[in-house]
């Protein structure tokens, strides 16, 4: 097993005890809940008579269900509406801190958290969502949970978990011209598949990572739930607490030397010891794409669909349902697929440096005829900056559609769903069947400048072209 790396100080900080089933009880820090996974939990704690044991260790938001176009209440969705009033009233009643529409701290639970500091290095958090690791960025062991854990989570601050192995991916060097860190983390779920992380806790250490700023960290870590890691983390260095100084929850004065000494410390030894290590090459790493219908099946933007009979046994089943249901031919450059709809937003793709990106591309450009394209803020504070940076007039003079923060088609819980067999082009995190609202709509995953080279063509681009 792993020893000596910030995973196993984390965890071991925060265990109360070991459990007969031979899991661990471990403590949690912070616990983030939204209007989606939390009803059913409350109504839990309700037929037990329980209480919240420490309210002021839990943090609600709103953002799966909450339109992007018209916010007015009641939302025009009875079922959003019904969800939107028990988060209400069940933060009310047990006096957790809520950030609602209009609050100016409201969108995705995974922007605001970090973008207030809430998110710090050395916690452990919670939340009843698949991207929860996305905190990892900070140095933070974060779990995606289920309803029943967060009613555990509610009644006790622990979780019973088993703990991880933990495996090291090391990349080096300098990221090419054009290409992100969604593209990373594509092309590691790639090389590693959508099963290899299970029973992991991903550490991304090298100097392509060292070289990112937290945004970027926060897109890597976000997406290691896909490639089925339980949590993947990064080291905190300097990156971290400048990003940290100064924001709502962060330590003030002395509390904050203390803190960043104390951060510095759990830093993963140089002679940790790690259940894996594998390593990559930046320079390897091209535009990413996927093009079937999972995130593990992903393309640099210079290749083509893949045949079945080049692929591993085990990944032939999986390709022979993706060509049928993205209606793409074994063998085709994924370059040049015609797209339908644009969407620039999600918990992976949705901060502010994201749409600086995009934006960059798009000014001087205008999306192609027949296409829609839209970006949705993931926050009222994102959306605060890019409007005080005039972001939002470049992406209206491109043609973009410019919305109101929420997860919008990133899971289509809310009006933004794709319709028919609609070809997507999505900076968002998972492009499952169905996924974005229509039982046949079709997702490629990309970043958020690719989407943008998509908008403007009207097919799947190489955005290094139009820079």
């Amino acid at each position: 097993m792993s020893k000596g790396t910030l995973f196993d100080k984390v965890w071991d900080l925060h265990t109360v005890g070991t459990l007969p089933s031979g899991q661990t009880q471990l403590f949690i820090g912070l616990h983030l809940i939204h209007e989606v996974t939390s009803p059913q939990a409350f109504a839990m704690l309700r037929e037990r008579n329980l209480k919240v044991l420490f309210a002021d260790r839990t943090v609600a938001t709103v953002d799966h269900i909450v339109p992007t176009e018209n916010q007015a209440r009641p939302f025009a969705d009875a079922l959003a509406e019904e969800m939107m009033q028990a988060l209400e009233k069940n933060t009310q009643d047990y006096g957790i801190r809520f950030y609602n529409v209009g609050s100016g701290n409201q969108g995705i639970v995974h922007v605001i958290a970090p973008e207030q500091g809430l998110t710090q290095p050395g916690m452990t958090i919670a939340c009843g969502d698949s991207h929860t690791s996305t905190h990892g960025a900070f140095g933070a062991i974060a779990f995606g949970i289920g309803t029943s854990q967060v009613r555990d989570v509610l009644a006790s601050q622990t979780l019973a978990l088993a703990k991880l192995k933990v495996r090291k991916i090391e990349i080096n060097g300098e990221l090419p011209h054009g290409v992100f860190a969604k593209d990373v983390i594509l092309h590691i779920i790639r090389q590693l598949g959508v099963k290899g992380g299970v029973g992991y806790a991903y550490e991304f250490a090298g100097t392509t990572f060292e070289a990112m700023n937290m945004e970027e960290r926060m897109t890597v870590c976000n997406m290691s739930i896909e490639g089925g890691a339980r949590c993947g983390y990064i080291n905190p260095d300097e990156t971290t607490f400048n990003y940290l100084k100064d924001r709502d929850f962060a330590p003030q004065g002395e509390a904050w030397d203390k803190a960043v000494s104390w951060w510095s410390s759990i830093h993963s030894d140089t002679d940790a010891e790690y259940d894996d290590v594998v390593k990559f090459d930046a320079a390897d790493i091209e535009p990413t794409v996927t093009w079937g219908i999972t995130p593990g099946q992903g393309l640099g933007i210079s290749e083509t669909v893949p045949v079945a009979e080049n692929l591993a046994e085990s990944d032939r089943a999986i390709a022979q349902e993706a060509y049928k249901y993205m209606q793409l031919t074994p063998g085709q450059p994924i370059k040049g697929t015609k797209i339908d709809v644009c969407f620039i937003g999600s918990c992976t793709n949705g901060r502010i440096s994201d749409l600086r990106e995009a934006a960059k591309v798009a000014q001087g450009h205008h999306v192609a005829s027949g296409v829609k394209a839209f970006v949705v803020p993931g926050s009222e504070r994102v959306k605060q900056a890019a409007e005080a940076e005039g972001l939002n007039k470049i992406f209206e003079q491109a043609g973009f559609e410019w919305r109101e923060p929420g997860c919008s088609m990133c899971l289509a819980m809310n009006p933004d769903k794709l319709e028919g067999d609609q070809m997507s082009a999505s900076s968002s995190n998972r492009n499952f069947k169905g996924r974005q609202g229509s039982s046949t709509g079709r997702t490629l995953l990309m970043s958020p400048a690719m989407v943008v080279a998509a908008a403007v063509k009207g097919q799947v681009s190489d955005v290094r072209e139009l820079f």
